[in-house]
């Protein structure tokens, strides 16, 4: 018996070697047929392989609340449709590289709500990277001086989902448009993106500053894209 204790742990197939002790242990082994023994082994380590996944996407999306889509909270006076939450937790609109726009005021939840959606994508095995937008263009302008601004950008594109927080706090200068505008256009039609801003979408145009910079970012994002308006009091003053 330890022989096969060892040998999983050597083939790093920790989910059968769990599995496998827990049989041993309620002496269920000898209960089950070779079929079903591997069924059981094979399920506990298709589980594992997933959660663990789940855990490192998790883990590098550095999302800025541990939140789920069941701890959403659907009160009238929110303005939360609960049946576009609904069909954005089946991840569809990721396999469109469709975008979703969460606004309103400060403290009403929009954070929340996109680090909700951010876990979701990663238990359905998506990868996440979650930005402060202001952090962002730091790091973009950091990684200009550097001279590796190429790879941060292709590392953003390669993410299946790309949460850009706090948007729209201060107006961009010149290269922060040029930044986003690239973002944004890697990930056009191919992959995903949520911001979350205290402003309505009608404002953005200003904060981009630019003329044909803000029509091009916004024409790639808006049209497509789903719209979550939170209405009400702070939730932090609730609590």
């Amino acid at each position: 018996m330890m022989q096969i204790e060892t040998q999983l742990g050597q083939l790093r197939l920790h989910g059968m070697n769990q599995s496998w002790k827990a049989l041993l242990e309620t002496r269920r082994h000898n209960e089950l047929s070779l079929q079903e023994g591997l069924e059981v082994l094979l399920q506990a380590e298709q589980q594992d392989r997933e959660n663990r996944r789940f855990d490192r996407l998790q883990k590098n999306a550095r999302f800025r609340y541990q939140a789920s889509i069941d701890e959403i909270r659907y009160d009238a006076s929110r303005g939360i449709d609960k049946a576009l939450i609904a069909r954005l937790a089946t991840g569809d609109y990721l396999s469109r590289g469709e975008s979703v726009l969460v606004t309103g005021a400060t403290g009403c939840g929009k954070s929340f709500i996109a680090s909700a959606l951010g876990h979701q994508a990663c238990a359905q095995g998506y990868k996440v990277t979650y930005f402060n937008t202001q952090k962002l263009l730091m790091k973009t302008k950091m990684s200009r001086a550097e001279g590796s601004i190429i790879k941060l950008f292709e590392g953003i594109s390669k993410a299946a989902l790309l949460i850009l927080d706090d948007f729209g706090l201060t107006h961009l200068e010149q290269q922060q448009q040029l930044d986003l505008m690239e973002i944004i256009e890697d990930r056009h039609a191919k992959t995903s993106t949520i911001i979350a801003s205290q402003l309505p979408v009608s404002s953005w145009f200003d904060i981009i500053g630019e003329e044909t910079i803000a029509d091009a970012i916004l024409d790639r994002l808006v049209h497509t894209s789903h719209r979550i308006e939170l209405k009400g009091e702070s939730q932090r003053k609730k609590l």
